[in-house]
């Protein structure tokens, strides 16, 4: 049901100060910008830089073909969602670590 992809998402209060720190000292290449949003591509994975209140360790990815039937899977089975929209969700395992899913086009 779940297949990781090539996306790392964390969450940081300050994104200019992200965004010098990925650009200048780490030397990823920046894809898209905006005032809450970084996409570098790192060689092997894009990493998302998203601006939030709460800086939270990196969240690795994975790809569903139906996100609703993922959703309910990971209730049934004591995960908390965290996050979602129509396409996407942010969910808690059962050992506390978080998880973006995504549902494939």
């Amino acid at each position: 049901m779940f297949r990781s992809n090539n996306c790392v998402a964390i969450h940081l209060k300050d994104i200019t100060a992200a965004e010098n720190f990925y650009t200048n000292v780490m030397k990823f290449s920046l894809l898209t910008k905006s005032e809450a949003h970084l996409e570098y591509d790192t060689g092997n994975f894009l990493l998302f830089v998203n601006r939030d209140l709460n800086t939270q360790p990196p969240i690795p990815s994975f790809t569903v073909r139906d996100i609703g039937a993922a959703r309910q899977f990971l209730l049934e089975n004591g995960c908390i969602i965290l996050r979602e929209d129509q396409r996407s969700l942010y969910f808690r395992d059962t050992f506390g670590i978080a998880y973006d899913v995504v549902e494939s086009k």
